[in-house]
């Protein structure tokens, strides 16, 4: 539901860059578009790992609900996979589709492949978390964490 990832990259001299970008999907597989001349870009090009988070601000710690995820990103070579991807992207995003779509000579339309989603939703307890982990023999969900980070929780008898 939400519609913009933080997207971290690492620069070549090891400091990680992290940057907002527009995105649609397609289960587990993300598609974004960025410029071939930036920084993103070129640190994807060098080393394709890459650490995302989904999520929005909140009034209240209950409505956390966030995806925290480690990637792999490359770009879409394939034109079929590629025009599938535009339209995905555009289609989510009515003010993209009003600039006319991206110039390719210019853009990279990218994927990135999930490999390890952290899913928090904190509805459940402060903290709580649980862990998909996709491979290709196919995807394992890890039994769910709680991470109170030391906040007391009232019960109600104070």
């Amino acid at each position: 539901q939400y519609r913009l990832m933080a997207l971290a990259t690492l620069r070549a001299d090891g400091w990680p860059q992290a940057t907002m970008v527009s995105y649609a999907n397609e289960g587990l597989l993300l598609y974004f578009i960025i410029s071939r001349h930036s920084q993103k870009f070129a640190n994807i090009d060098r080393d394709s790992r890459v650490s995302i988070v989904v999520g929005r601000d909140f009034e209240d710690p209950a409505d956390i609900r966030a995806l925290s995820i480690a990637a792999n990103a490359s770009e879409v070579r394939d034109p079929a996979q590629r025009d599938r991807a535009i339209k995905l992207i555009l289609a989510r995003h009515p003010a993209l589709a009003k600039l006319g779509g991206p110039d390719l000579g210019h853009s990279a339309v990218m994927r990135a492949y999930c490999s390890i989603v952290t899913i928090l939703d904190y509805s459940k307890g402060f903290g709580h978390a649980d862990l998909l982990t996709v491979g290709p023999g196919g995807s394992e969900m890890t039994p769910a964490r709680d991470d109170d980070w030391g906040f007391l929780v009232s019960t109600g008898t104070d």
